[in-house]
C-alpha cells in the first residue's frame, strides 16, 4: 500500500505539472519500440521491483536489506557494460568500487543476522536486478519527455501496488495519511525519477547509477544534521570512500574519433556540435527547444559521455 501510494503520488503530481506545463494533456511521439522500452520500464521497476523487495523484507532482517540493496548500483552497470555496451574504463570501474563500498561501510550494522534464511536474500537480489533492468531500460527512453516517462510509471505502478494490496485484504488509510504520502511520493519518486531520466540521458546508465548510489550517504548526512544522530567510523569511511568514487567519475576524460549514424528522435536542445540542423517551420530563435530532429551520419573526435548521441561501441 506503501509503495502504491508513493508512485501514485509520483504519477498524480508529475500529470498535474505536465497539464500546466503543456496547457493540456499532449502525448509525446514515442516509436514503436520506446513504448516497449517504457512498458519494460513499468513492469520491472514500477510492479515487480517493489513487490518482490517486500515479500523478500518480510524475510530478512532490515540490516542484511540494507547491504544488499547495493547490488542495485553494481547490477545497473553490469548489464549497462555487458548488455548494452556502454563504456567503462579502469577509472570508472574503481569508482564505481568505491561508492558501493561506500554503501556497505554504511549500511553495515553490529546486528547484522549471519543465520540467513535464503527466500529473503535472493528476494531482495532479485529485486536488485529488477531496478538494474529498469534504469538500463529507461535510458532506452530517456531521450522523450521525463515528466511523461515518470508520471506514466508512477500512476500504472501506483494503481496496480495499491490493487494488490487491496487484495491481499489491505485498506486504505486517513485521507491526512493519503494526502502526505502522496506529496511524499512526488517529491522523492517523482521529482527524482525526472533528473534520474535527465542524467541518463546526459551521462549514460552505469555513471547516473554509480552518483545515485550515494543516496544513503546523502539521507545519512541529512539525519545528522537534523535529527542530530551519532556518526561513527563507518560514517567518515563511508563518506571517504563515496567522495573518492564521485571524484574519479568527475575527472574521467573519455576522447576519441567516434561514428555518428544517422538519427532522427525528439527532446530538449540547443543547436550545439550536434544538433546542426535547419526546421522546417517557423522558430522564434529561444534555445533550448524541443522538436523532432534528423542527426546526420559524422565521425568526429572530441570528450564525451555514454550519453543518448555518444551509444557507440569501443
Amino acid at each position: 500500500m506503501l509503495a502504491g501510494l508513493l508512485y501514485l503520488g509520483s504519477g498524480v503530481g508529475l500529470t498535474l505539472i505536465r497539464l500546466i506545463r503543456d496547457r493540456g494533456l499532449n502525448f509525446p511521439q514515442l516509436a514503436i519500440t520506446e513504448w516497449t522500452w517504457l512498458f519494460g520500464v513499468i513492469l520491472f521497476g514500477g510492479v515487480l521491483g517493489p513487490v518482490t523487495l517486500l515479500f523478500g523484507l518480510s524475510k530478512t532482517t532490515g540490516a542484511t536489506a540494507s547491504l544488499l540493496l547495493n547490488l542495485e548500483a553494481v547490477l545497473t552497470a553490469v548489464i549497462a557494460w555487458t548488455v548494452f555496451r556502454e563504456s567503462a574504463d579502469k577509472r570508472i570501474v574503481l569508482g564505481m568500487a568505491a561508492i558501493v563500498l561506500g554503501g556497505i561501510a554504511l549500511s553495515w550494522q553490529a546486528n547484522v543476522d549471519n543465520s540467513l534464511n535464503w527466500p529473503g536474500p535472493v528476494l531482495i537480489s532479485i529485486a536488485c536486478l529488477c531496478w538494474a533492468v529498469d534504469n538500463n531500460l529507461t535510458r532506452m527512453v530517456s531521450a522523450s519527455d521525463a515528466l511523461f516517462i515518470a508520471g506514466v510509471k508512477g500512476l500504472i505502478a501506483g494503481t496496480v501496488n495499491c490493487a494488490l494490496s487491496l487484495v491481499l485484504g489491505l485498506s486504505l488509510p486517513t485521507g491526512l495519511v493519503v494526502f502526505s504520502t502522496m506529496t511524499l511520493g512526488l517529491i522523492g519518486y517523482g521529482m527524482s525519477l525526472v533528473l534520474f531520466v535527465l542524467a541518463l540521458r546526459g551521462l549514460g546508465t552505469a555513471r547516473t547509477g554509480a552518483y545515485f548510489s550515494t543516496a544513503p550517504f546523502i539521507g545519512a548526512a541529512i539525519s545528522v544534521v537534523l535529527i542530530g544522530e551519532a556518526t561513527g567510523w563507518l560514517f567518515w569511511l563511508s563518506a571517504f570512500l563515496m567522495a573518492v568514487g564521485v571524484w574519479l567519475h568527475l575527472t574521467e576524460h573519455h576522447e576519441h574519433e567516434h561514428h555518428h549514424e544517422s538519427l532522427e528522435h525528439e527532446h530538449g536542445h540547443i543547436h550545439d556540435l550536434h544538433h546542426q540542423h535547419i526546421h522546417d517551420f517557423e522558430w522564434d530563435g529561444q534555445e533550448p527547444h524541443d522538436h523532432k530532429h534528423m542527426h546526420i551520419e559524422v565521425k568526429h573526435k572530441h570528450p564525451h559521455y555514454p550519453d543518448i548521441h555518444h551509444r557507440h561501441t569501443h
